[in-house]
């Protein structure tokens, strides 16, 4: 049985590059699909301050904790995630995502993300502003 041992570095490093700023957005996009709080809690410091619409979050075990609610009450989650800058060690990402709430009412979630990251590739903060719209079954695009 493997031990868990904290990882030292979350590559790829910044400064970033168009490329690895792409790849950064993916493995975040690819992380929150899997809707695993634990799994991408671990891309963040120790000590990450969030602010996501208008809750503020701070660390992985807030963190933990804010996505094991959101997604209990988001059934169906599916999010995509776009780069739209970068810039040393930060980034500005677009995203949308889909999800059905408890009373089988579909939603497509907008927003935009300004993301930080400390020498070792860890998200130190993230700051998130979204809007809902209610959208039919037949109008999902994800």
């Amino acid at each position: 049985m493997a031990t868990e041992i904290e990882i030292t570095k979350k590559y790829p490093l910044p400064p970033f590059n168009e490329e690895t700023a792409k790849i950064k957005v993916q493995m975040a996009e690819d992380a929150w699909n899997s809707k695993d709080p634990v799994k991408v809690s671990q891309a963040y410091t120790v000590d990450s301050e969030w602010r996501n619409r208008t809750q503020f979050i701070n660390g992985r075990k807030e963190i933990v904790e804010f996505l094991t609610q959101k997604w209990k009450s988001e059934k169906h989650y599916k999010l995509k995630k776009e780069l739209w800058g970068f810039k040393e060690n930060r980034m500005a990402v677009r995203f949308e995502y889909e999800f059905q709430d408890k009373y089988d009412q579909w939603y497509r979630a907008y927003g935009n993300e300004l993301w930080e990251f400390d020498e070792n590739g860890f998200m130190q903060k993230r700051f998130a502003s979204i809007n809902d719209l209610k959208i039919e079954e037949n109008e999902r695009k994800l």
